[in-house]
């Protein structure tokens, strides 16, 4: 045991903002919260937004699994099958996974495409009030706009 403390790995602690966003399966972001603290829980975060309950029954929600619970309130989310503790997923429910994944991937992509634009990934070290929101927003718009020309 030679000294076991290079051994560990560590992070830095960095206080980190998150937004809670929709969009489309073309890509086109529709809905993006104020910024949270990164520590709170993406379900929390959307309750206390309550978009969830304005949308209508006929539009099928779609999200992952840090919203688990929502489809117990609401019966248009969906969500992907958890696996069971000590158990495996069976194959039906694997493959119902895998199509879902590839329709949520455009989502991420959506994401992805806000994300190009480095003002919203660097570290965020502003101290004017909200600027982190217009940062996203700014962003948003701009993904928008480039997927209206393209």
């Amino acid at each position: 045991m030679q000294n076991d403390k290079k051994s560990i790995t560590q992070e830095k602690k960095r206080h980190t903002r998150k937004h809670t966003t929709g969009s489309t399966r073309k890509k086109r972001i529709i809905l993006l919260s104020k910024a949270k603290a990164g520590k709170v829980h993406d379900k929390k975060q959307l309750d206390e937004n309550d978009w969830v309950s304005n949308i209508p029954d006929a539009v099928v929600i779609e999200g992952d699994l840090g919203y688990q619970g929502l489809q117990k309130e609401f019966i248009n989310v969906r969500l992907p099958h958890k696996k069971p503790k000590g158990q495996e997923l069976t194959e039906a429910q694997k493959q119902e996974n895998r199509e879902f994944s590839s329709q949520r991937v455009k989502c991420e992509h959506a994401h992805a495409g806000m994300k190009r634009y480095n003002s919203v990934t660097a570290v965020y070290r502003n101290r004017i009030p909200d600027f982190d929101d217009r940062l996203m927003l700014n962003a948003a718009g701009l993904w928008n706009f480039y997927l209206d020309t393209a």
